[in-house]
């Protein structure tokens, strides 16, 4: 039986390879083996088609106008509410925000839930596994408040030290803000029981959630997380960039100020008075991002079809194919070791500086990620200031991972 689900993924893949055009160029004359999936994914022609058939028909702006064109626009780009809602199982569509990108997702949070209830004081509890976007808007919090940031350290295999968690909340801890899945060493957090902890011990204290990773390599369900936030962007999943998701439970939604003010976000505007219109729209302030929304959805769409199980099981066991490998490569070191990893591989080479490494790949037709991957705190922990990070998506083959260790081979004879 296994063996016949594996035959019919890898039938399947053969499928995926097809859908993503840009897997069909050469790169320095080599066939490119995209490795880069935990920056930014590839997009499907079908996400392609979706959104330039809305430009080339019935493109205008949405919510506002009468005629077809605006109907169209409108009824497509909050059908993608419903989308989300179900790809996350959210308890309602007018729980989802759309923004930029988790970024500005948990900017608004800081900004519309923090500002207004945290004062002097008041505590918020991050990890050593975030990215800077889950780290600088709380500083500058901190900075025009005063609130106090706690970090719970991260362990020599990458995971998170629950115990240090459960000693540091107290009655002042008022927000917890961490990543579900680390984007640079692809560490998975039990973030239900981190949540549970947290819930147990003060009920009121909210807890926010970067799913950017977490959401492109398995099933998500905010329900049964029990957090208060959920963030997560389109580019990660297969859609475009400059768009992504806020979920909040309705209540605490309803209890925060705009984040931002202009068009359509509004009830009734006078130069003293002005009202504001309910959840989501009181947050998505201007003309946003018509077409990037509708591609957004129609990559959920993509990805729903296929099944989030069958991508997860299939990425399993080309990260364990990569896993051997890249095992047989000497002078090596691994960040984030521990069991429950996604696609993943995060290393420093004692025989070559990460830099001269992604160049020697690129000419190797192997596009990796180098560098700190927006993760400095996380480096500094590790003694290290970059990795190499070869990140695997629903498209990578084992050619792709034969093209990586090739291409570190050449690198190590090179740099050695």
């Amino acid at each position: 039986m296994a063996e016949a689900v594996k035959k019919m993924e890898q039938q399947a893949l053969h499928t995926w390879r097809d859908d993503f055009p840009a897997l069909k160029q050469e790169v320095h004359g080599r066939p490119v083996a995209y490795l880069d999936t935990a920056a930014s994914a590839l997009k499907p022609q079908f996400v392609i088609d979706t959104m330039a058939r809305v430009m080339e028909t019935y493109y205008a702006n949405i919510h506002r106008g009468l005629y077809s064109f605006s109907q169209q626009s409108t009824a497509a780009f909050e059908d993608v509410r419903n989308k989300v809602a179900g790809f996350i199982n959210a308890p309602s569509a007018q729980e989802i925000v759309f923004t930029r990108n988790t970024t500005e997702a948990v900017n608004l949070v800081a900004q519309s839930w923090a500002a207004k209830y945290l004062q002097a004081g008041d505590e918020i509890i991050l990890s050593g596994l975030e990215h800077h976007a889950n780290i600088v808007p709380w500083h500058m919090l901190a900075e025009k408040i005063g609130v106090t940031i706690k970090v719970i350290p991260v362990q020599d295999d990458g995971s998170l030290d629950i115990e240090a968690f459960e000693r540091m909340l107290t009655i002042d801890t008022k927000m917890v803000s961490l990543v579900h899945t680390s984007n640079s060493i692809g560490v998975v957090n039990n973030i239900k029981k981190i949540i549970q902890i947290a819930k147990d011990f003060y009920p009121e204290t909210k807890v926010m959630v970067d799913g950017s990773q977490a959401v492109v390599h398995g099933s998500v369900d905010v329900q049964d997380l029990g957090c208060d936030f959920f963030a997560f962007t389109g580019h990660k999943i297969y859609g475009p960039s400059g768009v992504g998701v806020l979920w909040g439970k309705c209540d605490v939604l309803e209890s925060m100020d705009p984040y931002q003010g202009g068009g359509d976000m509004i009830e009734t505007v006078d130069f003293h008075h002005v009202t504001y219109k309910a959840p989501p729209a009181r947050f998505e302030a201007g003309t946003p991002a018509i077409v990037e929304v509708i591609g957004m959805g129609a990559a959920i769409d993509y990805i729903t079809s296929i099944g989030m199980d069958v991508i997860a099981s299939y990425e399993k066991q080309m990260f364990t194919y990569a896993q051997d490998k890249i095992a047989t490569i000497d002078g090596l070191t691994f960040y984030g070791t521990t069991a429950d990893k996604i696609g993943i591989l995060s290393f420093t080479a004692e025989w070559g500086h990460p830099s001269d490494i992604g160049m020697i790949l690129d000419q190797c037709g192997v596009a990796v990620r180098t560098g700190h991957h927006c993760c400095q705190p996380l480096m500094r922990r590790f003694g290290i200031d970059a990795t190499v990070r070869a990140s695997l998506g629903m498209y990578t083959n084992e050619t792709d991972i034969d093209a990586l260790v090739a291409g570190l081979d050449k690198a190590r004879s090179m740099l050695a």
